[in-house]
């Protein structure tokens, strides 16, 4: 498979798993948390699926499209560790997070998804969902829709 393809693949991936994933929370309480902004694409689709929901989006900076800009008070700039405890010390739930982190390097990437899961754990309300491109630990993990190859995309549920 070529690199646009797999490009392709992800892409469909993330946005059939968001549409799922609102689905599945629509009768819950909490925010949504946004882990890499990267140039924006799967934030602005989220705040289209999830236009009542508070959508909060750590990055290390800011350097998305202009028409994906977060307001600043949900923008949290900086290493994901403290901007995770931050959403901790001040008693923010999510009912989703979507983790798009990553150097591209894989055992980098499985290294940091490991070490980030409790800080993500602690902000999950139960019953919450998780997507992600990487490995995560300490979730459930769950079959998301069945477009989506399992290989590609995974999902977890915070118990």
């Amino acid at each position: 498979m070529s690199r646009l393809e797999s490009m392709r693949r992800r892409l469909t991936a993330q946005i059939d798993g968001i549409n799922w994933a609102a689905e599945r929370i629509a009768g819950m309480e909490g925010d949504v948390l946004e882990m890499g902004l990267g140039n924006g694409r799967t934030y602005d689709h989220l705040r289209q699926e999830l236009p009542d929901r508070r959508i909060w989006v750590i990055d290390r900076m800011l350097k998305c499209h202009p028409s994906c800009v977060p307001p600043e008070a949900d923008f949290l700039e900086g290493e994901a560790e403290a901007m995770l405890a931050r959403l901790k010390t001040e008693g923010r739930r999510m009912a989703l997070a979507h983790y798009d982190f990553g150097y591209g390097v894989k055992d980098k990437d499985i290294e940091e998804g490991a070490r980030l899961s409790p800080g993500i754990a602690e902000v999950m309300i139960p019953g919450g969902l998780i997507l992600s491109q990487q490995p995560l630990v300490g979730f459930e993990q769950i079959c998301g829709p069945d477009t989506i190859a399992p290989d590609r995309y995974l999902f977890y549920r915070y118990v």
